[in-house]
């Protein structure tokens, strides 16, 4: 097949997502399919012209755009198949704040929040949080410009920090506990992942440096636990209504009450990366992973 790599873009995430697009290139590229790795940052202007001549495309940006719908629409309206979830989908998931919303309807745990649109100012929301807080982009992803604040003067340069370069921001109590991530594959969740950190929370450090987090497949818990957490993970992929994959990320506390983060519609796919390590417990290849998104993505847009 033909297909397009979309990699790079302008996201706070753009490193990350070139390295899995080179993974991804060079795996597609063994087993014979012929890729165009295309960077939106640097081709925007040839992106519907490119997409046109290929049968399916293989989105791997990362945050905003990427994962909010924007070039997912664009294939959409063009006719171009893609892996991965829709418009829809992708735009309810990147926004924290509103999936909180969809997460609690659905029944899920998530920790005590406030949202704050770029600019505005700390109201009485603010207050009923605890320190530790998590202050987050709003639609940002891989840890980036994610601090970890314990009074009121932190809180306001972090808040500050955000407003600075156009971000919404959300307030997040921080709750401890284990971190744990699964993916959803097709209609199936997969192994629960056990992330083990060093010292600290899983930041940027923690998620990528040689030195980081120890990453345990299948997360050593009890089977009871295990399907708790598949559940949950299947749930949230629901509750947004995603299709084909995604990873959404957790912390257990010791009680056994589960609170999710955040739920991803385009995570990491390197070797490496967790999703992908999830579905080599399953007897998954890389390759093959990556041959049935595109497939999955092919059948949707066929209707089947």
């Amino acid at each position: 097949m033909k297909v397009l790599l979309l990699a790079g873009g302008w996201s706070s995430e753009r490193e990350v997502s070139l390295k899995g697009g080179e993974e991804i290139a060079a795996t597609l590229r063994s087993r014979g399919h012929e890729v165009t790795l295309c960077d939106p940052a640097v081709q925007f202007e040839q992106l519907p012209a490119i997409a046109r001549q290929h049968d399916v495309a293989f989105i791997n940006l990362h945050g905003k755009p990427g994962e909010d719908g924007l070039f997912q629409a664009m294939l959409d309206q063009i006719g171009c198949p893609y892996q991965g979830s829709d418009a829809h989908g992708s735009i309810l998931a990147i926004h924290k704040s509103l999936s909180r919303l969809l997460f609690r309807e659905a029944g899920l745990n998530v920790p005590k929040g406030a949202f704050y649109p770029c600019g505005s100012r700390l109201n009485n929301a603010s207050e009923k949080l605890e320190y530790p807080v998590f202050v987050k982009p709003n639609t940002g992803g891989s840890s980036i410009n994610l601090s970890r604040v314990f009074n009121d003067r932190e809180l306001d340069v972090a808040m500050k920090s955000l407003f600075a370069i156009g971000e919404d921001v959300l307030l997040e109590q921080a709750v401890e506990g284990q971190d744990i991530s699964c993916g959803v594959l097709g209609d199936e969740a997969l192994d629960p992942v056990m992330i083990v950190c060093r010292e600290g929370f899983f930041d940027f450090h923690n998620k990528y440096a040689e030195d980081g987090a120890q990453e345990i497949c299948p997360a050593p818990l009890p089977a009871p636990m295990l399907k708790k957490i598949r559940q949950a993970a299947l749930a949230a992929h629901r509750a947004l209504g995603l299709t084909g994959y995604s990873r959404s990320d957790f912390i257990l506390q010791q009680d056994g009450t589960l609170y999710i983060l955040e739920t991803n519609t385009t995570p990491g796919m390197t070797m490496a990366s967790i999703l992908p390590k999830e579905a080599a417990v399953r007897g998954i290849s890389f390759g093959d992973l990556i041959e049935k998104l595109l497939q999955m993505g092919l059948a949707r847009a066929e209707g089947r």
